[in-house]
């Protein structure tokens, strides 16, 4: 019998989830108390798992321990055989009923003030059992966190070209723009002509220069040869910005679609100002060599067919 095959059958998961507790703990005695056993057992468990493999997994650095080269190796993979088996106690749930099960979904926060909420509150009426893990962040953490840490199955953010990454399979699901914006007791909101120059100096609430949106405002104003706005409130909160513009003070950005589903109580206007923006692609996001739960695939494909009517305007 071939040695791979050997260690494949001696190795138990019960290792393996020691192992990762211990890299996540980055201690022993703290893995000891996660997993609610003795240090002993889990010191144990290390070195009958290193003696199987023949390689050190593990060694103690200035912070803790650490995984070896041979040790992020094994818990990269073990992350992934953890994560299918995951995947498939969904799918047997769903097979029993197709009505229930749980899905871990990651989200940029201007998305999660009105997209998702939507999403899911027209999915729970029709599938009432189904449970959420909603993971708020930034796209770039999205991906290099929680999609290739398997945090979570899809996202749904804003993406670039230039955010190109062959292990993640994305598609788009409709283009939004970007418009400036103000409150209806700001002065501009009255105005019927005006240029991006006029504005320049009034008082902006935007989100960082690194910022995906704020990337954009920057390279808006550089385009039209313009000193770059007076930030006088760095936010990336797109609620935030709302509530804040509807008090008549400040200047800000909003997409399309964010603007289509404020509430009533926040009353904004879109100034007539050109601004030399590309329209910004709204994307579902997941790993390409990772088979979607039954759950995820429902989730997909019921937001493919909702967002078709924000694709067509």
């Amino acid at each position: 019998m071939p040695q791979t095959e050997q260690i494949s059958r001696r190795l138990k998961l019960r290792q393996l989830n020691i192992l990762l507790a211990v890299a996540r703990c980055g201690s022993m005695a703290k893995a000891a108390d996660e997993l609610a056993i003795t240090q002993p057992v889990i010191s144990k468990a290390i070195a009958e798992l290193e003696d199987l493999l023949g390689v050190r997994l593990l060694d103690r650095g200035r912070y803790g321990i650490e995984p070896t080269l041979h040790g992020k190796a094994l818990l990269k993979r073990s992350l992934a055989i953890f994560d299918d088996l995951k995947t498939s106690v969904s799918e047997l749930e769903f097979l029993s009923d197709p009505a229930a099960g749980h899905l871990r979904i990651g989200c940029d926060e201007p998305l999660s003030t009105w997209l998702l909420p939507v999403l899911i509150d027209r999915l729970a009426r029709r599938y009432p059992r189904l449970t959420y893990e909603i993971i708020i962040a930034d796209p770039k953490t999205l991906r290099e966190r929680d999609l290739h840490g398997r945090n979570i199955e899809v996202a749904i953010m804003r993406t670039q070209d230039s955010d190109h990454d062959e292990s993640l399979e994305t598609t788009i699901l409709y283009r939004d723009r970007l418009w400036v914006v103000a409150g209806l007791r700001n002065p501009w909101a009255k105005q019927r002509k005006m240029v991006l120059a006029d504005l320049v100096n009034e008082r902006w609430c935007l989100p960082a220069p690194d910022h995906p949106v704020g990337a954009l405002v920057v390279e808006a104003f550089r385009q039209s040869g313009l000193e770059l706005p007076k930030r006088s409130v760095t936010v990336g909160s797109a609620q935030f910005t709302s509530n804040l513009l509807a008090k008549g003070r400040f200047l800000g950005v909003h997409g399309t679609t964010f603007l289509r589903f404020l509430p009533p109580s926040v009353r904004l206007k879109v100034l007539p100002v050109d601004l030399p923006v590309p329209e910004t692609a709204i994307s579902l996001v997941a790993l390409k060599d990772r088979t979607l739960s039954p759950v995820a695939q429902l989730f997909v494909d019921w937001t493919h067919e909702f967002t078709k009517s924000l694709a067509s305007k």
